[in-house]
């Protein structure tokens, strides 16, 4: 049986979501003999035709007919990992959804599912462009959540948001907090059996905003657990880094999945400055949990979310922390982190996506 991903990227850009649904690929392969053909969203990607067993399609430009030319025109299973601007500059990919409405309308027994990794900007500046266009974007979102079959999404909030624009089409939105694209370790090693290393990981901007807007905290933590190197992982970020307060930046660059995996694996802490009630959605705080790494932020959201509670799945700084911490603490969150985690690791994911939406659909059509 075979099922089309929609993607906005795949490797060798790097990218999350490429990277989030090349890993389910391979998982709804291995567990449901699920194939998987992708269809790349963005017309500017180069790559190879085919990666491992799965065949890759590029839009040639970005259009409602380009896409309708990667698309069968009998029934199929499509899974569109959706974030409006992957798919468009401006988060507005009207040319993605009347394509998706054309091709609904010409094949009616074929079957969308819709993961929602994001839903709409709501940006609060008036210079900003995602002030102007959010009401675009959410009516777009209200679209495609109408014409998709099943809808799934990483964290409650926006569940909550698509409960509101679907009009009551979708009574369960499921919930699946993402997994780690780094790698899952079968086995942990314990905090003190480990480098008194501290990890930023992520995209060149959050790794700037930890910088540019959380070094006293970053700091902070360095002294209070004794942490004696700090690894930068990821593309340049522009900033000059070499030290802070004494203790060495070694900025790695981009590295495989298997290189960052074996340094979280071996890391005591990894630092986030990540917006905290859509935690669920981030791949680093993912990865770091998966490694069975001290997950630290430099503040805290007061309430529970997706269940990650501080203090118990993160730890973070407050007033009060002025000594060296507590490492029995600091190993219980990390193994709460852990445990959190594997109720959502990449194998449960894949047979979520098969429950929820792969299964019953391909069944029909397989």
């Amino acid at each position: 049986m075979d099922i089309i991903q929609i993607v906005p990227r795949l490797p060798p850009a790097i990218d999350g979501l490429g990277d989030y649904a090349l890993n389910l690929a391979r998982q709804l392969h291995n567990d449901f003999n699920l194939k998987t053909h992708f269809a790349i969203g963005d017309a500017a990607w180069t790559g190879n035709t085919q990666i491992e067993d799965f065949l890759i399609n590029s839009v040639t430009e970005r259009s409602a007919t380009a896409l309708l030319s990667l698309l069968p025109s009998e029934s199929a299973t499509i899974l569109l990992h959706y974030v409006g601007y992957g798919y468009a500059k401006r988060g507005c990919p009207t040319w993605l959804i009347e394509g998706l409405e054309r091709w609904k309308r010409n094949t009616p027994n074929s079957h969308l599912i819709t993961m929602f990794h994001e839903v709409y900007a709501s940006g609060k500046l008036p210079w900003t462009s995602s002030f102007w266009l959010s009401d675009w974007q959410k009516k777009l979102a209200a679209r495609l959540s109408q014409i998709s079959d099943r809808c799934l999404t990483s964290n409650q909030n926006y569940a909550e948001v698509l409960y509101q624009l679907n009009q009551g089409k979708h009574t369960r939105i499921p919930i699946l907090p993402v997994f780690s694209n780094v790698g899952e370790p079968k086995q942990v090693p314990r905090l003190t059996e480990r480098s008194r290393r501290l990890v930023v990981f992520g995209s060149p901007s959050i790794r700037k905003r930890a910088y540019r807007q959380s070094l006293k905290e970053l700091s902070q933590v360095c002294r209070l657990f004794d942490i004696q190197e700090i690894f930068d992982i990821g593309a340049p970020t522009g900033l000059v880094l070499s030290s802070i307060q004494g203790i060495p930046i070694i900025e790695t660059g981009k590295l495989s999945a298997p290189e960052i995996s074996e340094i979280l694996l071996n890391s005591f802490a990894g630092f986030f400055d990540y917006y905290l009630e859509y935690l669920a959605k981030s791949g680093i705080f993912a990865a770091y949990c998966a490694h069975g790494m001290l997950t630290v932020s430099p503040r805290v959201y007061a309430s529970l979310q997706d269940g990650i509670e501080p203090g118990k799945h993160y730890w973070f700084l407050s007033d009060r922390i002025t000594e060296i911490t507590d490492f029995v603490e600091a190993q219980a969150i990390a193994s709460h982190a852990y445990t959190w985690y594997q109720s959502h690791n990449l194998s449960v994911q894949a047979q979520n996506f098969f429950t929820h939406g792969l299964g019953n659909v391909c069944t029909k059509i397989g």
